[in-house]
């Protein structure tokens, strides 16, 4: 409907989405309380979009810690999103909202955020990731998890399978391969036609999360 058509800033928001090669997700680093600390490491080295991804809190904490995310994704230019709650969503104005198969329908999500927030489907199968490049209303997804990671237990990892799938349907929409990519294996994901990736562990519990993120940056680059 008309009143969810984007705005200049929707339009600007999927154009930087574009160019978007690095996306990490990570919690609120309560355990190593160094959470501005590390945002303005990784954002100022090449992450383009940043998630906070912590299962369980509660919305007013949920949006305490948001505020920390927005104010470095200023600081650096990058795209704020925020996982599951498009309510959450909508109270910080985040820059995306990332659902999974299980959460609110697109549809539902896109009337409480509106037209410009940009929307992620996560995708587990040659057929959910098929549907999500031409759902109405998503504006990029996730293929994975490529291996086996702990932020997905008991997840079946399909492998670079899914990501040869996906780029051998020459989808126009921006997708990322997801789990358990490391520096070490990006090579396989980068040949199986991946360009774009979503990181956890390998930035996130790096000794050197900024010079991680670098690395990242570089080789992703390398391969536009």
């Amino acid at each position: 409907m008309a009143r969810h058509l984007p705005t200049e800033r929707g339009v600007a928001l999927r154009a930087r989405l574009s160019r978007a090669r690095l996306y990490l997700c990570v919690d609120a680093r309560e355990r190593q309380g160094d959470l501005p600390d590390f945002l303005d490491a990784v954002l100022a080295n090449g992450v383009d979009i940043v998630q906070l991804r912590q299962k369980g809190l509660e919305a007013r904490q949920e949006i305490a810690y948001l505020e920390v995310f927005r104010a470095a994704c200023e600081r650096h230019g990058a795209l704020l999103a925020v996982n599951d709650r498009a309510d959450v969503a909508h109270a910080v104005r985040a820059d995306v909202l990332h659902l999974g198969q299980d959460d609110l329908p697109v549809p539902a999500a896109r009337e409480i955020v509106g037209g410009d927030t940009l929307i992620g489907r996560s995708t587990h199968s040659e057929e959910q990731a098929s549907a999500a490049a031409g759902e109405p209303g998503v504006d990029y997804f996730c293929a994975g998890p490529v291996w086996p990671t702990p932020t997905k237990p008991g997840r079946p990892a399909p492998g670079p399978k899914l990501l040869e799938h996906v780029a051998a349907r020459r989808v126009t929409r921006p997708w990322f391969a997801i789990g358990g990519i490391g520096l070490g294996n990006l090579a396989d994901v980068q040949a199986a036609g991946a360009t774009r990736v979503v990181v956890v562990r390998a930035i996130t519990e790096a000794d050197d999360p900024g010079a991680a993120a670098a690395a990242f940056a570089r080789r992703l680059a390398a391969d536009v």
